[in-house]
């Protein structure tokens, strides 16, 4: 039986809106240890750079008139004016989650509420700049336990597959958007590249999207663009990878297609997508330009999101 606009659009945006709480955690993380390498500098590149790539800079100008590290993080962690911060995503998807409790089970219901209920009680703190890692570690944590519970007890059904589609569009955007803070980094100083301060930047966005040890297994070990690049961007094993979540969301698409008998032209986009994933390489990324092969794939992205929407008559 398909399910009701309604149903598939509190699904899809509850877990887009978990896995964006999650992935702001990570770009701030990003943020930090890029500052991290750059300490002689008296100007918050890195953090504007966040914010430019996380496509909030606007709605903060709106707000402060200078880019203040301490404001920036506050902004992004838990200003209730940006609907994308990790306190206002965590409220969104618990608010989706309570319209679509009935399609959920009860254990991934009562963990949603249960880190809703934690995130909520730190993030309402103001913050301490000395517990910063940890209330990072705090956000991925809690949202890694609801995926958890989500594989380990829901139905391979249509309602897991919005879920899954929600979740793997969000998780590529971030992870072209963490890419792309490299980018802005490095802009200013091109002379960097290949430096042993542009592989300590390169291994940070690593530890960023917790892929350090599995490059580790996957290369031998030492730090290298190219490969950090193909990597995050091609590696279709890798979880966080452009190709890996883009494998994912077409499965999704092919199963929805068989439950609903039909063919929307969202699985065409998405696999036009993965084709071009597949068949690039790394030296086609860089020598094109990588700022815009990933401002392409972000676009791209979002477009296969509104088309899921559209074809399932629900809101982008």
């Amino acid at each position: 039986m398909a399910l009701l606009g309604r149903t598939a659009n509190g699904l899809f945006w509850m877990f887009r809106y978990i896995e964006r709480a999650e992935n702001m955690a990570r770009l701030v993380d990003a943020g930090q240890r890029l500052s991290m390498t750059n300490l002689s500098s008296d100007e918050p590149d890195e953090w504007q750079s966040v914010l430019v790539s996380a496509g909030v800079e606007a709605a903060y100008l709106a707000k402060y008139s200078e880019y203040d590290t301490d404001s920036i993080i506050d902004f992004l962690l838990r200003d209730r004016d940006n609907p994308s911060s990790v306190r206002s995503s965590i409220d969104t998807a618990r608010m989706n989650g309570r319209m679509v409790r009935t399609a959920l089970t009860r254990d991934l219901w009562e963990t949603l509420n249960e880190s809703w209920l934690i995130m909520k009680s730190r993030l309402d703190k103001p913050l301490n700049p000395v517990e910063l890692t940890a209330i990072l570690e705090l956000v991925k944590r809690q949202t890694a336990l609801i995926r958890g519970v989500f594989h380990g007890t829901m139905l391979r059904n249509e309602i897991f597959d919005f879920c899954n589609l929600g979740a793997f569009i969000e998780r590529a955007d971030n992870t072209a958007r963490i890419l792309d803070v490299k980018y802005w980094v490095l802009l200013p100083e091109h002379s960097s590249v290949g430096s042993s301060l542009d592989n300590f930047q390169w291994a940070s966005i690593l530890r960023s999207v917790s892929a350090h040890r599995a490059y580790a297994w996957e290369y031998d070990g030492e730090y290298r663009a190219v490969d950090i690049i193909d990597f995050l961007m091609l590696n279709r094993r890798l979880p966080r990878s452009l190709a890996y979540c883009y494998i994912c969301i077409e499965e999704s698409l092919r199963y929805l297609n068989r439950n609903y008998e039909t063919q929307h032209s969202c699985s065409r986009t998405a696999g036009d997508l993965t084709r071009k994933l597949s068949e690039a390489s790394v030296k086609e990324i860089i020598d094109g330009g990588m700022h815009e092969f990933l401002e392409e794939f972000i676009v791209e992205n979002n477009r296969v999101a509104r088309e899921i929407a559209e074809s399932y008559r629900f809101y982008a």
